[in-house]
């Protein structure tokens, strides 16, 4: 069997001098200098880094500094480590946001707001921001999956029930035509920020179930008729009720 090809370094060893000596901003960490090396290499998710031994001796520090730059990157799914096999480029998700905002929102729970009115606020920004790709992209087809997901809401509302599954699959599918995986990634993560925020800090909306349920087909019947307005308008009778529930006055 053919003896695999070594990969060659040359992104960690240019980077090993610290650069031009010019000032920088602030000191730069052995992390900085991995995710350097991920994106000089131009590594994708799933790549295998060097091991911990190729590390240090490539970027001239201890095994402890390694150590602490992988954990660090870790935690920001940067890297993967996969015990017994090796490190490996991370999914990059934004699952650390997530929990950054969460944290950030009952931190000051009571009377105190102001991050779940924040969060609710960029996602009926990026609702609306988006709206003239979300309607170009589905206009004129049919999406049966996400109508069965509006009649799924609908059902359960009309039982007092809340549907976040399904809420969340809605909005997510809105955009899986759309050829930008980030903007997703960021429906999604302050999707999951509001929904993990609001009964931590005892707000319901239950009253206002069927209007948000509804709100969500008037969305998609509004993107498949090709009717930019109508899109818009739905999606603020969608965020209508958690805009009451946290005292938000809207013109």
């Amino acid at each position: 069997m053919a003896t695999p090809r070594r990969r060659s370094f040359t992104t960690l060893d240019a980077s090993r001098d610290g650069g031009t000596g010019a000032t920088a901003p602030r000191r730069t960490t052995t992390a900085d200098r991995i995710k350097e090396f991920i994106l000089g290499e131009g590594l994708r998710p799933g790549d295998p880094l060097p091991t911990e031994a190729e590390l240090c001796e490539h970027l001239g520090v201890s095994r402890s500094s390694v150590r602490e730059a992988i954990r660090t990157l870790s935690t920001l799914d940067i890297v993967e480590v996969r015990h017994g096999h090796g490190t490996f480029v991370g999914n990059m998700s934004l699952d650390a946001l997530v929990e950054a905002l969460v944290f950030r929102g009952v931190l000051s729970p009571g009377d105190d707001l102001r991050a779940l009115r924040d969060v609710v606020e960029i996602r009926q920004a990026l609702d609306l921001a988006m709206a003239d790709v979300i309607v170009a992209s589905l206009a004129g087809t049919s999406n049966p999956d996400l109508h069965g997901l509006v009649e799924e809401m609908v059902a359960a509302a009309a039982d007092g029930l809340s549907f976040p599954k399904q809420d969340r699959a809605f909005h997510t599918g809105l955009l899986a035509r759309l050829d930008n995986s980030l903007v997703g990634q960021l429906v999604a993560a302050f999707w999951d920020v509001h929904t993990a925020v609001v009964p931590k800090l005892g707000i319901s909306v239950a009253a206002d179930l069927d209007q948000t349920a509804r709100a969500h087909g008037e969305m998609l019947d509004a993107a498949e008729a090709g009717d930019v307005a109508a899109f818009r308008a739905a999606v603020v009778s969608h965020y209508e009720p958690i805009d009451r529930a946290l005292g938000v006055t809207t013109a």
